[in-house]
């Protein structure tokens, strides 16, 4: 069986849904109140390969809300994912996916540490963070988006805002060693860790953000900020593809500009309907079809059975293991949300 540990946008999103997953209860209650609400299993799933293969799994709400980081309420956050892990393990399931801030959230801390809830001993090969599939995923999306809007990739300056976090360096890697492009753009909050990475990988060019956005052909935008962040879109070049990795989605409404093309990305869509209300709560377009392509990667990992936290930590994506999971996303009927 496969898990989806997920969490909502944000206290109103929360509060709106809250009747539709199961626990009205909860629908009028402030964030006092979520930071010590339990995790709740609120849908039971079956997902069907082109294979033939039926697999089943679970959605867990975790309550974790993204305002608790922003009122720095670290230690209820942490909580939240922690629970949710113990509650997905204590019902059984295999290899459950930590979607939205989830993964970020635990990158922060040592395990070893919260291993143990109550009378309950995680087993972190239990769960995988996703970020793998969803690195993937948005290299493929840059990878077929570009040519469309006519951008040369062998000619195209990159940037990567988020470029030393799991994804982001994930995502340089194979804009590198993959795809090749002409120049990439390093941004990130940390400069160690960016001069590590271009260390790395032998080139790029760090710079601050508003130094970097006028000079990309494409924005890769995989930076953990909870909040929003503004940023005038006249500043852009005309095509630009702009990549909006990050949870929630917010850069479509930011960057209605004519010549901008904002593409969500780490989304996958499936070849057969899913039955299930979760991705409708968060406002997937096609939620039958449509998902997160980190909780995908458990899917794909219980189809092919392999029980092991495939992406865990910071900076340990290899291209071997994007190609890994790549062929078993095509295998199963996955593809990557296009333009």
């Amino acid at each position: 069986m496969f898990g989806l540990i997920g969490h909502l946008t944000s206290l109103e999103h929360a509060q709106v849904v809250a009747r539709d997953l199961g626990y009205a209860e909860y629908a009028d209650q402030g964030l006092d109140f979520w930071c010590s609400a339990p995790p709740v299993i609120v849908e039971d799933l079956k997902v069907t390969s082109i294979t033939g293969q039926v697999i089943e799994g679970r959605y867990v709400e975790s309550c974790f809300l993204p305002e608790m980081l922003a009122t720095n309420r670290m230690k209820a956050a942490t909580r939240k994912i922690i629970n949710a892990m113990a509650h997905a393990q204590k019902n059984g399931i295999n290899i459950t996916a930590l979607g939205g801030f989830s993964s970020i959230i635990l990158e922060r801390f040592n395990l070893d540490q919260l291993g143990r809830i109550r009378n309950i001993k995680l087993e972190f090969e239990r769960f995988t963070t996703g970020n793998t599939h969803t690195a993937y995923i948005i290299c493929r999306q840059v990878e077929q988006a570009a040519p469309k809007l006519g951008i040369d990739l062998s000619k195209a300056t990159v940037a990567v805002c988020g470029a030393t976090g799991d994804i982001g360096s994930a995502v340089c890697r194979w804009l590198n060693g993959r795809l090749d492009v002409a120049e990439i753009l390093l941004i990130a909050r940390d400069r160690q860790r960016l001069q590590n990475l271009q260390a790395e990988l032998g080139r790029g060019k760090i710079m601050a953000l508003d130094e970097a956005l006028p000079k990309a052909d494409i924005v890769v935008w995989v930076a953990s900020m909870p909040q929003g962040v503004e940023i005038d879109p006249e500043v852009l070049k005309k095509p630009c593809l702009l990549i909006d990795g990050g949870y929630p989605k917010n850069m479509a409404t930011k960057f209605q500009s004519p010549g901008v093309h904002v593409l969500s990305g780490g989304i996958v869509e499936h070849a057969l309907d899913i039955d299930w209300k979760i991705m409708k709560i968060v406002n997937m377009n096609v939620p039958g079809r449509q998902l997160f392509a980190c909780f995908a990667e458990s899917m794909l990992l219980e189809f092919e059975a392999i029980y092991t936290n495939f992406s865990w930590g910071r900076n340990q994506i290899t291209l071997d293991k994007m190609d890994m999971i790549g062929r078993m996303s095509i295998k199963h009927g996955f593809k990557p949300l296009m333009l």
